[in-house]
């Protein structure tokens, strides 16, 4: 995609960039790390999501002759450096996880490392676009784990906040477990599959619903779902549908893709009726969809607790939305700055303990049970630290130091997550398909032990860091504390 979000960042982006320009000793290369504090909905994880965004956005990054020109109208800006802008072009690096790996709080999803004033310009563009995207694919991801791998499909362009939250939203549900979605458009962008079925005013503008079922079962055989509930799901609906199915059958039609969808009302009640009632005629293999403000809570109930015949399930507004939890919360902070050719470790200091950044040049190394290929915890630690698989390794807790674990030479394996998307300027990133990203993204669910994705009170993976990083964190605090 060709388009151009430069000026898609907060004013003060630009005046520092501007004083940065101005004071040029104090325009460093550096590294600002992107990370998140906390998991969104009480998961026990999140997914990342947006990376292919931010490459195209980096890609197009340059200041077109009317940002130029609304630029000087604002008056605040020297012509110098106007002048700068014309030409501007990244030149740095950037380092992320792959998209769609699984997260958690506190470790750098993204690392920057540029001259400050053009990685500050990135910061706001950059949240923007990971954000979102990472809180709608965590929250379809919890939404598939609770259907137990029944087909979830995202139905909430409708209630998005503008279209480019429904169409990035959608593609985000994908990659979160999503098998389809309605919005159309998304499905153009980023090859996604698109499903939907009718609405109650297609069965309103007939004289009858069993007229309205014949009519719409005709157009499409092959993809026949029946919305029930637009008058008396148990005594109209369902038994119409029966009469259009049966037809179907008499008449030499194959169904597959068919049955009904449930819109309102007890969805429990209602689907174990429709499911004896169906099957007792013999359509035993007919869909069951619902939809109604769905979240992983009401299905999770539903599935388990309430016994509920549903077998697909159209999610809206509690996920395009992500009702309870609507922002993410990533962050952008300065981790080391440049003096001399090297980098010297910076660290955010404040009253609220987990707010205080982790500081210098790091990488996320993640470490597997070797006999199940599980998480058993991430390290952060520093760029140039190299670990043996073959040696026992000791992990501890650093709000905690003295909690130590040792994982003994055999039993584990390392995988180093964050990988390079842009050198020196130039995009080394290879862009990849939607679906792709979507598998993989389920490989690294497969990761997690299913304790850590419970959705109430989940098992806490461990994000640990090295003790050469705890041991400058700790310096620095002292140093800053006196």
């Amino acid at each position: 995609m060709k388009e151009n979000l430069t000026l898609l960042t907060d004013l003060y982006e630009l005046t520092m960039m501007q004083a940065y320009f101005k004071n040029k000793n104090k325009n460093e290369t550096v590294i600002f790390d992107a990370f998140y504090r906390e998991n969104p909905f009480g998961s026990g994880y999140a997914i990342c999501c947006g990376i292919e965004q931010i490459v195209d956005y980096i890609n197009n990054l340059h200041f077109e002759k009317s940002d130029i020109d609304y630029l000087k109208g604002l008056n605040i800006f020297d012509d110098d450096f106007i002048e700068y802008l014309e030409s501007f072009k990244f030149s740095g690096d950037i380092y992320a996880i792959p998209e769609g790996s699984v997260m958690f709080p506190r470790e750098p999803v993204l690392k920057i490392i540029a001259p400050i004033m053009e990685a500050q310009l990135i910061e706001t563009a950059v949240l923007n676009i990971f954000n979102h995207q990472s809180l709608i694919a965590t929250k379809a991801s919890r939404m598939c784990y609770a259907a137990q791998g029944d087909g979830v499909m995202e139905f909430g362009l409708r209630r998005a906040q503008g279209p480019d939250a429904g169409t990035y939203g959608a593609r985000a549900a994908v990659i979160g477990g999503c098998v389809a979605t309605s919005n159309v458009l998304a499905g153009k962008l980023f090859n996604i599959p698109v499903k939907g079925t009718h609405a109650h005013s297609w069965i309103m503008s007939f004289e009858d619903e069993y007229s309205a079922f014949k009519e719409y079962a005709k157009l499409y055989p092959n993809a026949c779902i029946l919305l029930v509930d637009t008058y008396d799901t148990l005594k109209s609906g369902v038994p119409n549908a029966i009469r259009v199915f049966k037809e179907m059958r008499e008449e030499g039609i194959e169904l597959k893709n068919y049955g009904i969808r449930l819109d309102s009302g007890d969805l429990a009640y209602l689907s174990k009726e429709a499911r004896r009632m169906l099957d007792e005629e013999g359509f035993d293999d007919a869909v069951i969809s619902a939809s109604n403000d769905l979240d992983e809570n009401l299905i999770e109930s539903l599935k388990l607790q309430q016994g509920a015949e549903i077998t697909s399930w159209g999610v809206g507004t509690h996920l395009i939305t992500a009702k309870d939890c609507p922002s993410f919360g990533g962050v952008y902070k300065l981790a080391a700055v440049m003096k001399n050719g090297e980098f010297l470790p910076k660290i955010k200091l404040s009253e609220n303990t987990e707010k205080v950044s982790n500081p210098g040049n790091k990488k996320i190394i993640r470490i597997y049970d070797k006999k199940y290929h599980k998480i058993k915890a991430d390290l952060i630690c520093l760029n140039d630290e190299v670990y043996n698989e073959n040696e026992d390794f000791t992990l501890f807790d650093p709000k905690e130091p003295w909690k130590k674990t040792t994982l003994r030479a055999g039993t584990y394996t390392l995988r180093e997550l964050m990988i390079p998307l842009f050198l020196k300027g130039k995009c080394v990133y290879e862009k990849k398909e939607t679906m792709e990203i979507r598998e993989y993204a389920m490989s690294e669910l497969d990761t997690l032990w299913s304790e850590a994705r419970r959705l109430v009170n989940p098992h806490k993976i461990y994000v640990d860091l090295s003790e050469r990083l705890y041991n400058i964190k700790i310096k620095l605090l002292k140093e800053m504390g006196r």
